[in-house]
């Protein structure tokens, strides 16, 4: 196949990459994140609030891919539309962070479950549980190299056969489902007020985040799509998929366990509440399907790292080569780039004591920045009218759900706290090194007068991140 021949996706395999992307290691660890936290009246309305922003986050995902049809690299594409060359550049960065960041994550915990089994891989940091998972590294490599159509292919069998267990357990645990045990559980075991609940579902919303990343696993490879519209489409089915999943693993929960109980289970938490309805063999049941599972979603976020290096590289964002591409279409710069980062990473795990939390965190924290752009530029978009013509209704409709989208990601980043925000300045400085090789590569000025000053505050932050993890300010 020569260099940039077009592949396509149907809907269904759009679809799976949304499912795939987002089902990764989180759903099989929410019994225990909610049972900490909250009870179900909690849960339920802690779920509530994060499906509405997430599916306002996914209509303007829908949205945004009709009403932009050229704009083909999705989350990064629309932050550079929206607001400049840098803000684009430091979402294409981001986005690809959190890809990075948690694949590395995805390889310390499939050798941690091993390590239920298999004493010599520990939690995952072992000198043999990196060796492994290098040799894994490198095989998912070679595969990918082979062609992106086969690497997606192999993305929708292995998607099907995670949700299986899933599927499976829900079963389980309605069947053995306990009304008392349930209400019992209801409101948090707390005294009940307003205060309570909601400090309750404060401690739960970025729990919701973990699992939901990834909605916008469709519109990343919108350029492959055999009709623009199925990106919008995959996008709302994946996510109304995956949200009823997650509720039911979580509200199932409490009626088989008591919350003290739930709380004090060790992570994958769903083995404990299935071996609690159906013997010790459920606890294998769900390891072994949280392999499948983190497989897959790793399978999902290496084609997604690799393609956002490559789209941006293709927009003049990212240097000219991570644009190339093998003889099968792939493009294998921005593999290599990806998987060699993944690989430094993994030898760093070694090191450090916190390597994995850490990686969780800067996950889940860079990722929002990038789904705040994308929200304020569905916003921006409808406010100006641009692509409406004579459509106000929809051109209400479409402000009003992106609106809500931005608010509830700046929540969210609010939430996170300014330890969080400072730990991701220290990979936003530095690597504005590429974006200044780009433009000088294309020979245009590097900088406008917001950008630099941009620029200034994140090359400060990093400076005052960097100090802070040296002297131990912030634990690393």
């Amino acid at each position: 196949m020569a260099p940039g021949s077009p592949q396509k996706f149907s809907l269904w395999t759009l679809t799976a990459m949304v499912v795939g992307s987002m089902v990764g290691a989180g759903i099989f660890s929410l019994p225990q994140a909610f049972g900490r936290a909250t009870g179900p009246f909690g849960a339920l309305i802690a779920w509530t609030i994060a499906g509405v922003g997430m599916l306002m986050l996914a209509f303007v995902f829908q949205t945004l891919s009709r009403r932009k049809p050229d704009l083909d690299a999705g989350i990064y594409a629309y932050a550079k539309a929206g607001f400049g060359d840098y803000p684009g550049f430091l979402s294409a960065l981001g986005y690809w962070s959190a890809a990075l960041l948690g694949n590395v994550s995805y390889f310390i915990l499939i050798k941690s479950t091993l390590g239920l089994f298999f004493p010599v891989f520990g939690d995952g940091n072992t000198v043999p549980a990196i060796a492994i998972s290098s040799v894994l590294l490198w095989l998912m490599h070679t595969l990918i190299l082979r062609g992106i159509r086969e690497a997606a292919a192999l993305n929708t069998i292995v998607t099907f056969a995670k949700i299986i267990p899933i599927l499976l357990f829900i079963v389980f645990v309605g069947l053995g489902f306990k009304a008392d045990v349930f209400a019992a559980n209801f409101w948090g075991g707390e005294e009940v007020s307003f205060a309570t609940v909601a400090g309750q579902v404060r401690a739960t919303m970025l729990v919701t985040v973990f699992v939901f990343v990834g909605i916008e696993g469709a519109s990343v490879y919108s350029r492959y799509a055999n009709n623009r519209n199925d990106v919008g489409i995959a996008t709302v089915l994946g996510f109304l998929g995956v949200l009823c999943l997650l509720v039911l693993v979580t509200i199932l929960s409490y009626g088989v366990l008591l919350r003290p109980d739930l709380a004090a289970l060790r992570n994958p938490s769903m083995a404990g509440v299935l071996q609690a309805v159906v013997g010790p063999w459920g606890a294998v049941f769900v390891s072994v399907g949280l392999l499948i599972s983190v497989a897959g979603a790793y399978l999902s976020w290496v084609l997604l790292a690799a393609e956002i290096l490559y789209s941006a590289s293709k927009y003049q964002t990212m240097p000219r080569f991570l644009s190339h591409e093998n003889s099968q279409g792939v493009p294998s710069n921005a593999l290599w780039l990806t998987n060699i980062a993944v690989q430094i990473f993994l030898i760093l795990t070694l090191f450090t004591q916190y390597a994995f939390r850490l990686a969780l965190e800067l996950t889940s924290s860079m990722i929002l920045i990038p789904y705040f752009l994308v929200a304020a530029y569905g916003a921006k978009l409808a406010f100006s009218g641009e692509t409406y013509g004579r459509d106000p209704a929809a051109r209400r409709t479409d402000l009003a759900q992106a609106a809500i989208a931005a608010v509830y990601t700046a929540g969210l980043i609010y939430a996170a706290g300014a330890q969080h925000l400072l730990l991701t300045t220290v990979i936003y400085g530095p690597g504005t090194i590429l974006y200044i090789i780009a433009r000088r590569e294309q020979g245009k000025r590097i900088f406008t007068f917001p950008e630099l000053a941009l620029f200034v505050l994140a090359a400060l932050g990093a400076c005052v991140g960097i100090y802070s993890i040296v002297t131990g300010g912030i634990a690393v």
